[in-house]
């Protein structure tokens, strides 16, 4: 056993053209190390706020609606921000959704949406594609700060608790009723017609 970990010690010091195996494998570690630290670095400051609204397109139009509503101000004090709703926290969706998210760079690039008038021409498509990855993912987001075991019904209004548990039954998601919860809902809604 012994003259194996000497063999394995003596080919790890052995050099290469110029540097030990010892040696590259230490830079590589360490470069690994730093890469590592500036991606996940970058992807945190991808989900701030300021980030979000760095750009009109978001800062004139879905920011505005935004602080309208429970999301943004309430009487705990606790804000969700674009993040918290948009962005799985667990890092393999979260990888996912920063691709899916580059096709939304491409959008601004192109100037599909940089006039208000472009937005609300497009804000039905948008909010539809939104709604259907909140569906698909039975409502994740929404669920780090909210859900069903953690509702007290006792202390909802009859009507909420009443839907919270037909919800609950029926085995329904947050975005089947909370559609326009922090943005307003684009015209031309199905629903609406119904």
């Amino acid at each position: 056993m012994a003259s194996k970990i000497a063999a394995l010690w003596a080919t790890l010091k052995k050099p290469s053209a110029k540097f030990s195996l010892i040696a590259l494998l230490s830079v590589g570690f360490f470069s690994g190390i730093f890469f590592w630290g500036g991606f996940n670095t970058a992807m945190e400051a991808t989900n701030t706020m300021e980030f979000c609204i760095s750009c009109h397109e978001m800062r004139d139009n879905v920011y505005q609606e935004y602080k309208q509503t429970i999301h943004y101000t309430n009487r705990t004090g606790v804000r969700a921000v674009c993040s918290d709703c948009h962005v799985p926290k667990d890092w393999s969706h979260k990888m996912i959704r920063k691709v899916q998210a580059s096709a939304e760079v491409w959008g601004k690039l192109m100037g599909t949406i940089d006039t208000k008038e472009k937005f609300e021409a497009n804000r039905l498509r948008l909010a539809e594609h939104e709604w259907a990855r909140m569906k698909a993912s039975d409502s994740r987001e929404c669920r780090n700060c909210h859900s069903f075991e953690g509702m007290d019904p006792e202390k909802q209004k009859l009507r909420g608790a009443k839907m919270h548990k037909i919800a609950q039954d029926e085995k329904q998601t947050c975005i089947d009723c909370h559609k326009g919860i922090a943005h307003h809902k684009p015209k031309g809604m199905k629903e609406d017609e119904e």
